[in-house]
């Protein structure tokens, strides 16, 4: 199905809901996963639920034999409940509650990330035995549109110290996994990270005797937003020939990737509706459109205006640089000022905007009700 096509079927199916409304397309998300297993046939796909955890995407993607990354017990819970088994799931996030450990670890889950001391303790206590893979923290990654560079891994120095830990206390030191950022589009900062995923290896195996069995390579590939990215055949062709690169014989026995964006963003329309057009002064040279989607019910990504959607109308004529910002009563609600958005200029009030590729991190980054408004309402269609 072509982009036109498909977005003439979001319209028809759209026509008659109340925005603002994000539209699933699972059309799409079955053939990303597809095509990144195609690109990827030697690496295991766990899907960051945390992109999109509708219950429909999550049946699709289990239907296809994703895996799935989970981020809490809450997100555990939802996967279980679809008949999910425990073993094709990982615990990926490095900041966790001793408690929640071992209610995983009950639950059946034995792959575990982690980046710190107390938390390796933890697991030793609640999830005896476990997998155990550590997060390392990537070089600088602002070529990302959604830097990860800061608050998840530790130094590889660190990381050494950390799987050697794991092993004194009970746990298998299992592998190593890095992110270099979300909407990636530099592609070399895989190999940067490989790099130091082989170094930390080899120096593991030849001092300590531990033999790192998985590398974890994160997400970070790309949705289709305003600004083009390379395909992603060629991330795959670039990052598969950095890994034979970097760890020649030895080989990684298990390599996973964690694609969250890339496998949902693109099947996902916002569509949300103008409230209101202004200008500011007499001889103001732009114009704001206020839509009744924003920076707190369903947009936060445009935070810093980074990520950069494409917007539709089904307008035609003259565009005209504008200002665009959500219905809240908070001044930090505006989507983008500085990266001014087209928008036809005999735009009203009732008119439909469609933000295209919006199906990662919209509907479940809204908030629960601020200034009164409800979540993002999200229908998925076959």
């Amino acid at each position: 199905m072509d982009e036109n096509t498909g977005f003439e079927k979001i319209l028809a199916f759209s026509r008659p809901l109340e925005t603002p409304v994000l539209v699933m397309d699972l059309s799409i998300v079955k053939n990303k996963y597809q095509e990144l297993a195609n690109d990827f046939p030697q690496a295991t796909i766990y899907y960051a639920v945390k992109a999109n955890p509708s219950r429909e995407v999550l049946s699709v993607l289990d239907e296809q034999g994703s895996n799935f990354d989970i981020a809490s017990r809450f997100e555990l819970d939802q996967v279980l409940a679809l008949g999910i088994d425990s073993n094709r799931l990982s615990y990926g996030n490095t900041i966790k509650k001793a408690k929640d450990i071992a209610y995983f670890y009950e639950k059946g889950v034995r792959l575990y990330a982690s980046d710190s001391e107390q938390d390796i303790r933890n697991l030793a206590i609640h999830a005896p035995k476990s997998k155990i893979y550590m997060r390392i923290l990537p070089d600088e990654c602002s070529t990302a549109d959604w830097p990860l560079s800061r608050k998840f891994g530790c130094n590889p120095e660190m990381a050494y110290d950390l799987l050697v830990l794991a092993k004194k206390l009970g746990l298998q030191p299992y592998g190593i996994s890095f992110h270099v950022g979300s909407q990636q589009r530099d592609i070399e900062q895989w190999q940067h990270a490989l790099y130091r995923c082989a170094s930390l290896t080899k120096r593991l195996r030849e001092s300590e005797h531990i033999d790192i069995e998985m590398i974890n390579m994160g997400g970070g590939f790309p949705a289709t937003y305003k600004y083009p990215n390379p395909p992603m055949q060629e991330y795959a062709l670039k990052i598969n020939k950095f890994l034979h690169e970097e760890f020649g014989k030895n080989y990684p026995r298990t390599i996973i990737i964690e694609p969250g964006r890339s496998l949902v963003a693109d099947s996902g329309t916002l569509i949300s509706e103008v409230i209101l057009v202004s200008k500011k002064t007499n001889t103001s040279a732009f114009r704001w459109v206020y839509i009744d989607a924003g920076l707190f019910n369903g947009l936060i990504e445009t935070l810093d205006e980074s990520i950069k959607y494409r917007i539709t109308s089904e307008k035609t004529g003259t565009v005209d640089k504008t200002i665009l910002a959500g219905p809240t009563c908070d001044s930090m609600d505006v989507m983008y000022e500085n990266d001014k958005v087209d928008l036809p200029g005999n735009l009203v009030q009732g008119d439909r905007l469609y933000i295209h590729a919006t199906g990662a991190y919209t509907s479940s980054y809204a908030s629960v009700a601020f200034n009164g408004f409800p979540p993002i309402n999200t229908i998925c269609i076959p």
